[in-house]
């Protein structure tokens, strides 16, 4: 008979519930964070995960990462946030 294993803790692969945010949106943003981290800049959260993406996917998951849409995706009545990518 087969062991059980636990279930595995993928809080860092899930994606925000956060209707605003699509998850298309997400996956960009955290990609362009990512290689800001590869290319040394310092995460703003403590963390033990070495992995950029890791990293960059919580930071936006927690609206750490802050940008701007651009070009057709703004409206008119919408302000874009403060932008760092």
């Amino acid at each position: 008979m087969a062991e059980t294993k636990p279930p595995r803790n993928n809080a860092h692969c899930t994606l925000p519930d956060d209707p605003e945010q699509s998850t298309y949106r997400f996956i960009i943003v955290a990609a362009k964070r990512a290689r800001q981290l590869q290319g040394g800049a310092r995460p703003v959260l403590p963390t033990s995960s070495k992995k950029p993406t890791i990293i960059a996917m919580e930071e936006v998951r927690r609206g750490l990462v802050k940008y701007e849409l651009t070009g057709a995706l703004i409206h008119h009545h919408e302000a874009p946030p403060e932008t760092i990518l």
